[in-house]
């Protein structure tokens, strides 16, 4: 059978064909796709020249802006593999993350240098102007990329080479980097436009971080499609609204706490006038707040998804939500979802289990962690840890977001990870961390600690020195000290346990 070339240079191939379409609104000034790549162009050559090659790991530790979209496409176009990092991390959680990840060299703004002052000074750096104008000038000032010293000729990526390795929390108190490749985001792309179809004149409106998965999701997308991206630094009830009202936004997502954001601020069906979904995700959403946008006539389409899955697996659409309240529908084309029991059978409707995953979407495993990545992919199908079931029509019912996960405002907090900085205080014994419910952010966090010696440490100290070393939403908002903690007969903490006694 003839081979055919498959690109992974989406953004090359979308302004060759349409380069006078609307490609990226962001600060009030639209961007087409032709000028979007010769952007791409210079930075991809300056990189080159700096001497990033294919293959490279590239951290990236960059704001919601022209330069992050400008890094992700240009890093594309090299061959390089992303690790995008999340802007709220710590210096040391940076570093930590660049060292896990191999990273060759580091892309970071002048508003996030100070986070990448513990990553080595050896590890070269390229820092980018954080304005939109400034950075415009200085990446017009790049080599072209034609410029000989600047031109290179390698093979393009293949559809199975990584795009990205995205971090995401760990059972173990660490972070683990999945392995996402082009060929995933491709397929979820096709997968989520059979499910919510294409119109030409399409604005995904993207004010999630485009360090995770969902963002990055958003950019590919719509490069596929030919449509426009509405980019936000950041989530502001008054701007999502004023994008929906006057930009013509047709598509947004958005996880519970900022849905229920924007209905308390009143938002309606009359402030976004050819709206047409709001994909829902990153929490599991109360049938309060589902009822509420019912009510308010949003079009809420309920998904379930996952960074090891090139985030969306199922979704509900707004007629199934009226139908089916708490369901996050049926997978994606090419997607399977089942439920199986601990011996990997398959449950049949009705009965809960492990959700898994098969698909061309699933990743390629966690880098640098065989053992993480063994017991996720087994048998070509990811186990996600989630417990769920399917009903008689297919659709999916998620009971439990991996069993100590703590949700907090659309971040996933890891509880082990919380625990393992606070047993590095001198003073703590032990430590219990859960998540407790909270009407805006969804979960807080909160830890229960028992001292070495009860005058030890203060409730203060412990908190300044989880904020030493964990990102902001990681933080505990509530720590209590106690004698002890209820434990398993082996010696484990019943976390359930420590959330009744002492904090229900």
């Amino acid at each position: 059978m003839e081979q055919y070339q498959v690109t992974t240079d989406w953004l090359a191939a979308r302004a060759a064909d349409t380069p006078e379409a609307a490609a990226l609104l962001v600060d009030g000034r639209w961007w087409r796709f032709g000028e979007l790549d010769a952007l791409t162009a210079r930075l991809c050559a300056r990189v080159i020249a700096d001497g990033a090659r294919p293959g490279d790991h590239v951290a990236v530790l960059l704001p919601n802006s022209l330069p992050m979209v400008v890094t992700v496409f240009a890093l594309a176009r090299l061959g390089a593999v992303m690790v995008p990092l999340n802007t709220r991390l710590t210096a040391a959680e940076v570093a930590w993350q660049a060292a896990r990840a191999d990273c060759a060299r580091l892309i970071c703004a002048l508003s996030t240098e100070n986070q990448a002052a513990e990553v080595p000074a050896s590890l070269p750096r390229l820092i980018l102007p954080t304005d939109m104008a400034s950075f415009e000038t200085w990446v017009m000032q790049q080599l072209r990329a034609d410029t000989p010293s600047a031109t290179r000729h390698w093979p393009p990526a293949t559809f199975d080479q990584p795009q990205a390795i995205v971090f995401t929390s760990g059972t173990t108190g660490y972070a683990k980097g999945a392995t996402i490749t082009f060929a995933n985001h491709f397929w979820s792309a096709v997968g989520s436009a059979f499910r919510l179809g294409v119109v030409p004149g399409d604005r995904w409106l993207a004010c999630l971080p485009l360090y995770h998965v969902g963002g990055l999701a958003v950019l590919f997308r719509s490069c596929l499609y030919g449509t426009a991206v509405v980019l936000h630094d950041g989530f502001d009830t008054a701007a999502v609204r004023r994008s929906l009202r006057d930009e013509d936004v047709t598509l947004v997502s958005l996880v519970p706490t900022m849905l229920s954001r924007l209905l308390h601020e009143g938002l309606t069906d009359d402030d976004a006038p050819v709206l047409r979904l709001i994909l829902l995700g990153g929490a599991a959403a109360p049938p309060a707040l589902l009822a509420e946008a019912l009510a308010a006539r949003l079009p809420v389409a309920v998904t379930y998804g996952l960074t090891e899955a090139a985030s969306q697996v199922a979704t509900l659409l707004p007629d199934g939500m009226a139908r089916k309240p708490g369901s996050a529908g049926r997978p994606l084309l090419f997607t399977t979802v089942t439920a199986v029991d601990d011996n990997g059978r398959e449950l049949p409707p009705g009965e809960p289990g492990e959700i898994v995953v098969r698909g061309p979407t699933v990743m390629a495993g966690y880098y640098r962690d065989e053992p993480a990545t063994a017991a996720a992919l087994r048998d070509g199908r990811l186990h996600t840890g989630d417990i769920g079931y399917l009903d008689e029509d297919g659709d999916l019912w998620l009971l439990d977001r991996r069993a100590d996960l703590i949700v907090s405002g659309g971040e996933n907090v890891y509880p082990a990870e919380v625990e393992r900085v606070l047993r590095q205080h001198p003073a703590v014994a032990l430590a219990a961390v859960i998540g407790l419910p909270h009407p805006e952010w969804g979960q807080q966090v909160a830890a229960a600690v028992v001292l070495r010696d009860p005058d030890a440490a203060t409730v203060d100290e412990l908190l300044i020195h989880c904020r030493a070393h964990l990102a902001g939403y990681k933080c505990p908002r509530r720590l209590v000290l106690c004698d002890e903690l209820p434990q398993t007969a082996s010696g484990k903490v019943q976390r359930r346990r420590v959330a009744e006694q002492l904090f229900m």
